[in-house]
């Protein structure tokens, strides 16, 4: 889930930078600073999405730079357990599909990846058995979060599925509903004509 998160921070900002206007320059400094960085509580920072205060600049004896107290705010993804997200495939192996969903990719392990017996064929694709469904390098997807690890700090791991109801390619998604809406408009039809004929027989 993406948040914003406001934080306080003493910015550096060097000489080199001095041309530019106050504000474009610490939020330069700050953009270098945080921009892909990765922590547990803060989750991805993906960029600076708002200025909220400079302070007044401190220059410090034998540094050419200029230091500020500046508050700004953060948009960052966290990713939490039983989240649904839509991404794109970005590659298949053997053992699963790796998925991008904007800051991070995750794994959609083989057995996670549809309600189905699923095969690997060379040429990068996942075949289910019974469904004849396949899931190829670009398919849009949507699937949901099932595990979270941040143990390499660096290399944060998502593992997630496909496999529930509502879950999948978009189009299978989409088939599904289909589906379902068919067997509804007869059932409506059956009581419809249930109706008119218990009118009938009411009016004899």
């Amino acid at each position: 889930m993406f948040y914003k998160v406001q934080l306080k921070d003493h910015i550096r900002v060097p000489p080199n930078l001095f041309n530019l206007p106050l504000e474009e320059a610490v939020i330069k400094r700050i953009k270098t600073k945080y921009n892909g960085f990765i922590s547990k509580d803060l989750g991805i920072v993906v960029d600076v999405s708002e200025m909220k205060g400079i302070g007044e600049g401190l220059i410090i004896p034998g540094d050419g730079a200029s230091y500020y107290d500046v508050s700004f705010e953060l948009l960052t993804f966290r990713p939490e357990m039983q989240e649904v997200v839509i991404g794109k495939i970005k590659d298949i192996a053997e053992f699963g599909a790796f998925i991008n969903i904007g800051p991070i990719d995750g794994m959609i392990h083989i057995s996670q990846a549809m309600d189905d017996f699923v095969s690997f064929s060379k040429d990068k694709t996942l075949a289910g058995k019974e469904t004849k469904r396949i899931l190829k390098v670009n398919d849009l997807c949507r699937a949901r979060i099932i595990a979270v690890s941040f143990k390499d700090i660096l290399n944060p791991k998502l593992g997630l599925t496909m496999r529930q109801q509502g879950l999948g390619r978009l189009d299978w998604i989409k088939e599904e509903s289909e589906e379902k809406a068919v067997p509804k408009k007869e059932e409506k039809e059956v009581k419809d004509k249930k109706e008119h004929k218990e009118k009938k027989e009411h009016k004899k």
